[in-house]
């Protein structure tokens, strides 16, 4: 095709587009918005996908607007069908209102570290025990601690450092 072919195809192109836009592009809407459930995205959509292949099939199109017209609403409803076809064929789609239910934590590893401790803190004995259980537990100071038990800070300190090797030498055997 020359320079001249070129640029008449490119007018009649253009002659289309306006005759297009201009003559259909509202009463396809209105059908097409019919045929969609009143979803006014995907009608625009199906408005611009039928316009465009309008566009792509331009050489092969009658300009008789009668013939354009039926041209357009055959090709609009069959995009419609096969994505009424295409949503029917996945899963539906929901929203998801409370984001905290789609998550939930996998707290297996926290639960087998606390039976564990557990178990290790069950086979201390009561003297370290007592010291794990009033300074951890109780959230009390050292200090604090020693008065509660009646013995000194030292010894608090001294089992609650054996107490704490025993459990975390426990953690890791079982890791």
């Amino acid at each position: 095709m020359g320079d001249q072919g070129k640029v008449a195809q490119a007018h009649q192109d253009e002659e289309l587009l306006a005759l297009l836009y201009g003559q259909f592009q509202r009463m396809l809407f209105s059908q097409v918005l019919c045929l969609t459930n009143y979803d006014r995205q995907w009608t625009e959509d199906v408005v611009q996908e039928t316009l465009i292949r309008a566009w792509q099939n331009s050489a092969n199109l009658v300009r008789e607007p009668g013939m354009l017209r039926g041209w357009l609403c055959t090709v609009a409803r069959r995009i419609v069908i096969d994505g009424w076809r295409s949503r029917q064929a996945r899963p539906q789609e929901v929203e998801l209102l409370r984001p905290d239910i789609a998550e939930s934590p996998d707290d297996t590893e926290q639960t087998l570290s606390v039976m564990v401790i557990t178990d290790v803190v069950r086979q201390l004995s009561d003297e370290h025990r007592s010291a794990i259980y009033e300074t951890y537990v109780m959230g009390r100071t050292v200090k604090e601690a020693a008065i509660v038990l009646g013995v000194p800070e030292g010894t608090v300190k001294s089992r609650l450092y054996k107490a704490m090797h025993t459990i975390r030498r426990a953690l890791q055997d079982r890791s």
